[in-house]
C-alpha cells in the first residue's frame, strides 16, 4: 500500500473511532503457523478475504500469539505453535483488502532497543500504523520492557502510531481496578481498547460502568471500547476459552455443551450477552465496537464466527440507531 494511502486509511480509522454515534467492526485473525509455505499463505488469506468480502468491515485485528503457559498450571488444550510475523500477515491483508489492520505486539520479551527497531520496521517496511501493545502474561516471566515504559517510548517516537490497549473484565472482577488501568493507559496515549473475549456479561458491565463513572468524575470523554466475541462449538474449544482466562459462568457452559448444536447455542448466548451489555451501558456514552474471532482453525467455528459477526453487528447497529433517534 502506498504511504499516502496508508496515512489516509489510518486517518479514516482514527476518525471513525472518534464518532461516538456509530460502531466500529472488526474480524480478528491469527497469523498462520510459521511452517506454512507461501503458496499456502496465499490460499489461507484468499479464503479469509472471500469469507469477509461481503461484510461491512472497518478492518481486521491481527494477534501476536505468545506461549502463555507461565500464566497457569493447567495444560494447554491446543499445543502452542509459533506463527508467521503478525506484521507480514497484517501487510498482506491490508494490501489485499485496502482495509485498516490493527496489529498486536507483545513487548515484554524485547529490550527497548529491539522495540525501537520493531517500531521503525513496522512503520517503514510493513506500513503498520494501528497497534495494540500487550504486556507479559505472567509476572513470573522475565520482563525486559514493562508495558508502561513501552508506552513512554512510543510517545517519543517521530511516527504517530494509532495506539490501543487491551482490557480484561475478569481482572476487574477479581481486583476491581480495571477502569483505573484503562484511565492510566489512556493518559499514556491509548486511543481505544479491545477486550478479551466476552462470555460473562456482568463482569464486562461492571468494568464499563466503573470506567464511565470515573470518566464523568474526571470530566473526560470515554475512549472507544471494542468488545470481542467468539463462538464455541466443542468441549475442547470451551477448555481453551477457559485456559485463556476467559470467565464462562457454569450455566453458560451447560447451555453450550448440552445443546444439540453447541455452535448455534453459543451464537445465541453471545447475542444475549451483547444485548445485556448494551442495555446496561449504552446510556453511559461509551463508544462501542465489536471484534469477532474464531479461537480455532476448525472450519465450522470459523464459519460460525462470520454468522456471529453479522448478527452482533446488526444488533449493535440497531441499538445505536434507536439511541440516536431518541437524542
Amino acid at each position: 500500500m502506498h504511504p499516502l494511502t496508508q496515512a489516509i486509511t489510518q486517518e479514516k480509522l482514527s476518525s471513525k473511532f472518534q464518532d461516538a454515534n456509530s460502531g466500529v467492526y472488526f474480524i480478528g485473525t491469527t497469523p498462520p503457523k510459521s511452517s506454512v509455505a507461501e503458496e499456502q499463505l496465499i490460499e489461507i488469506s484468499d479464503k479469509l478475504i472471500q469469507r469477509t468480502k461481503h461484510l461491512e468491515l472497518d478492518g481486521f485485528i491481527v494477534y501476536d500469539i505468545q506461549d502463555e503457559s507461565s500464566r497457569t498450571n493447567l495444560p494447554r488444550p491446543f499445543p502452542f505453535m509459533s506463527t508467521h510475523d503478525p506484521r507480514s500477515w497484517s501487510q498482506r491483508l491490508q494490501k489485499s483488502t485496502q482495509l485498516p489492520v490493527i496489529t498486536y505486539k507483545s513487548v515484554s520479551a524485547r529490550s527497548q532497543d529491539e522495540f525501537t527497531q520493531w517500531l521503525a520496521e513496522s512503520w517503514q517496511d510493513y506500513g503498520i500504523q494501528n497497534i495494540v501493545l500487550v504486556g507479559s502474561p505472567s509476572s513470573n516471566n522475565q520482563i525486559k520492557l514493562p508495558l508502561n515504559q513501552a508506552y513512554k517510548h512510543i510517545a517519543a517516537m517521530e511516527h504517530e502510531f494509532h495506539l490501543g490497549g487491551v482490557t480484561i473484565a475478569e481482572r476487574h472482577a477479581t481486583k476491581g481496578d480495571e477502569h483505573v488501568r484503562i484511565m492510566n493507559k489512556s493518559a499514556a496515549g491509548c486511543d481505544f481498547f479491545i477486550t478479551q473475549a466476552v462470555y460473562n456479561a456482568q463482569a464486562t458491565i461492571d468494568m464499563l460502568s466503573s470506567y464511565a463513572r470515573t470518566c464523568k468524575e474526571e470530566g473526560v470523554q470515554p475512549k472507544r471500547l471494542v468488545l470481542t466475541f467468539t463462538p464455541c462449538g466443542s468441549q475442547k474449544t470451551l477448555e481453551f476459552i477457559e485456559w485463556l482466562g476467559i470467565s464462562v459462568p457454569e450455566a453458560t457452559k451447560h447451555r453450550i455443551l448440552d445443546a444439540k448444536n453447541p455452535l448455534a447455542e453459543s451464537i445465541k448466548i453471545c447475542r444475549n450477552i451483547l444485548e445485556q451489555i448494551i442495555e446496561a451501558v449504552l446510556h453511559l456514552d461509551i463508544p462501542l465496537g465489536l471484534n469477532i474471532e474464531s479461537l480455532t482453525n476448525r472450519k465450522d467455528e470459523i464459519d460460525a464466527s462470520i454468522r456471529l459477526y453479522k448478527l452482533l453487528k446488526a444488533t449493535l447497529d440497531l441499538k445505536l440507531a434507536e439511541k440516536n433517534l431518541m437524542e
